[in-house]
């Protein structure tokens, strides 16, 4: 059985074990201990969970933090030239390290600076591009500008998110993202607005009888007549995951 508060806490006992100064996946090891964000659960769902409706040879990672999105990129998409983008100097140097200790360095490059910069000034088109953005409020901020930036959405909007990936994204491209549940609304109002439109959805959970904890967003430039729309529960009790969530990532994750 669970209780109230394991339901409230699910999503995030899973990302005790990623509190290490080096996470190690399958294929490839993430150190973290310069970023403020370490390796989570949202990340490795989303590189998990996209499924781009085209070849993939380019990707753009949004906001790389420790560059595990784009680790996952590279191992999924042996083709693919993956670039990141980080405003946070500890957090691209970081990346850096992990891009140059993995099997696909050569594949792997990431840029300091803000993708409102990068937006304006790159004319490249992706196959792929794909981000687990800052989103909580600013009422929620802390003394750690380094924290704040890499958690907050006044460090990247929606708007300037959505609209900078519709200027990148290739014709027949995906976009996605990962999400707060109750952020998505707003999130697929502002993407209308730029007119990329949503082709599948997941929703998050921690267990069956918890609330909706993320969405799983996949985008793209063309709308489509029927949004595919799934579940995916975690857990079936503590620390026992469901199939559904095994399959996803077990080609990433040494314990499942």
């Amino acid at each position: 059985m669970f209780l109230y508060s394991d339901i409230c806490r699910v999503l995030y006992r899973i990302t005790i074990d990623f509190m290490a100064d080096v996470f190690k996946f399958k294929q490839f090891e993430v150190a973290q201990e310069r970023c403020a964000m370490k390796v989570g659960t949202d990340g490795v769902l989303l590189g998990a969970w996209v499924q781009p409706t085209r070849e993939t040879y380019s990707v753009l990672d949004i906001g790389a933090g420790t560059g595990v999105i784009s680790l996952m990129m590279a191992q999924r998409f042996p083709e693919a030239h993956i670039e990141a983008i980080e405003i946070d100097n500890d957090a691209f140097e970081q990346t850096v390290e992990n891009f140059e200790n993995s099997p696909w360095g050569d594949r792997l490059f990431c840029f300091h600076a803000s993708f409102q910069e990068y937006f304006q000034e790159v004319e490249e088109e992706y196959d792929l591009i794909i981000s687990n953005p800052p989103y909580h409020l600013a009422t929620q901020k802390t003394a750690d500008d380094a924290k704040n930036l890499a958690r907050f959405e006044d460090a990247l909007p929606f708007e300037h998110l959505l609209y900078g990936a519709k200027q990148l994204l290739a014709k027949e491209g995906t976009f996605a993202v990962v999400i707060p549940y109750e952020q998505e609304d707003r999130f697929l109002d502002i993407a209308v607005e730029v007119r990329l439109f949503p082709v599948s959805i997941t929703h998050v959970k921690g267990h069956k009888g918890a609330s909706i904890k993320r969405s799983l967003l996949q985008l793209q430039h063309e709308a489509v007549e029927e949004i595919k729309l799934s579940e995916l529960v975690i857990e079936i009790e503590r620390h026992q995951y469901t199939s559904d969530y095994v399959d996803l990532v077990k080609d990433f994750y040494l314990k499942m």
